[in-house]
């Protein structure tokens, strides 16, 4: 983590425990008409009345899911917000609460604390949830984060993984890879920074595939579209790890086969230009990238018309019998089995 040295340090055992979570929980508004009870007691008190009640949880570790070399601690709490609130959205339901809770050491002051609370406030702003509760300790690996999402569903607006059916169509959001060519920006400037600290990066030309790494955004706004224009998705899922191993979570869980084409995947040119600058091959970085956030989901080709001139969505595959398999189908027009490349959690 790079600091200013004259940054002002308080340290976290000035405060105590309690102290501690009063002090970065002051500013949280109750936004919500379901939350009763926040923080404040043993437990918050939350009131769904007939709803489906959905709960998610991610766990983000410094190191393995983060690098305080380049990533603020403001943006840092809002992607731990976003990353839960995106799952909470691919099961086609409203985020409503959070909790966080955090393990941090004592190489971290008051003042860092407050910029990672800072981003978090600011995506609960923005998405419009309720901070209720979470747990602070100390810890001898840097910095955990631990956040559960909760959301609600009207009855039946549920959408699982497992429901896709042959001939539905595959269809995603947004565009896909920024977020890893984002994040090979990064590392290739910490590198040169290692060598020359007094150097000053140029990533102007880079804006939005940084933003994508360091500050992502749920897809919210899709499941409003999607009720809008009474399109409820057969399955769908968000892109973590990869459109490969999503599509093939979403197919083996839903026992079918499915023809993912090459030239239909949404790349930004920004990503195409940086694939080139890194002799990448941008479909690679889309298939197995991951962090994007978007939402991968099939449809019925019946609701097809309803969304074939909205920007927002890009039909990129075609759902089959699962004797078919899974395949990729490049623009030479050649089948290659999808295998998922993606994120892995305990790889050595």
């Amino acid at each position: 983590m790079i600091e200013d040295k004259n940054q002002q340090r308080t340290q976290l055992s000035d405060l105590g425990e309690f102290g501690l979570i009063d002090h970065l929980t002051k500013n949280f508004k109750i936004k919500q008409a379901s939350t009763v009870k926040g923080i404040g007691d043993d437990a918050a008190v939350l009131n769904f009345k007939n709803k489906k009640i959905v709960v998610t949880t991610d766990l983000l570790v410094e190191g393995v899911h983060f690098d305080l070399t380049y990533v603020p601690l403001k943006h840092l709490g809002y992607k731990a917000v976003i990353v839960n609130l995106s799952d909470v959205f691919a099961m086609n339901a409203t985020a409503t609460q959070i909790t966080v809770s955090i393990a941090v050491s004592n190489r971290f002051p008051l003042e860092a604390l407050e910029a990672l609370y800072a981003g978090i406030e600011t995506a609960a702003t923005i998405y419009n949830v309720d901070v209720v509760g979470g747990d602070t300790t100390s810890s001898n690996k840097g910095l955990l984060i631990s956040i559960t999402a909760i959301g609600t569903l009207e009855p039946n607006d549920e959408v699982y993984r497992n429901s896709a059916k042959p001939n539905d169509l595959l269809v995603v959001t947004g565009d896909l890879g920024a977020a890893y060519m984002g994040l090979q920006i990064l590392e290739r400037e910490k590198e040169v920074y290692k060598v020359n600290p007094n150097n000053q990066p140029d990533l102007e030309p880079y804006t939005y595939l940084i933003e994508r790494q360091l500050k992502p955004e749920a897809r919210q706004d899709i499941i409003k579209l999607l009720k809008d224009l009474k399109v409820k998705p057969s399955s769908m899922i968000d892109i973590s790890d990869g459109l490969s191993s999503e599509i093939i979570h979403l197919c083996t869980q839903s026992q079918v086969g499915c023809d993912l084409y090459e030239e239909k995947i949404p790349l930004d040119p920004a990503v195409i230009s940086s694939c080139e600058e890194f002799n990448i091959d941008s479909t690679t970085v889309a298939l197995n990238g991951g962090e994007d956030y978007e939402l991968l989901f099939t449809i019925s080709q019946d609701d097809y018309p309803k969304i074939k001139a909205n920007p927002n969505f890009t039909v990129i595959g075609y759902i089959k019998e699962k004797e078919a398999g899974l395949h990729l189908v490049t623009r030479a027009d050649n089948r290659i089995p999808i295998t998922a490349q993606g994120w892995k959690n305990f790889n050595d």
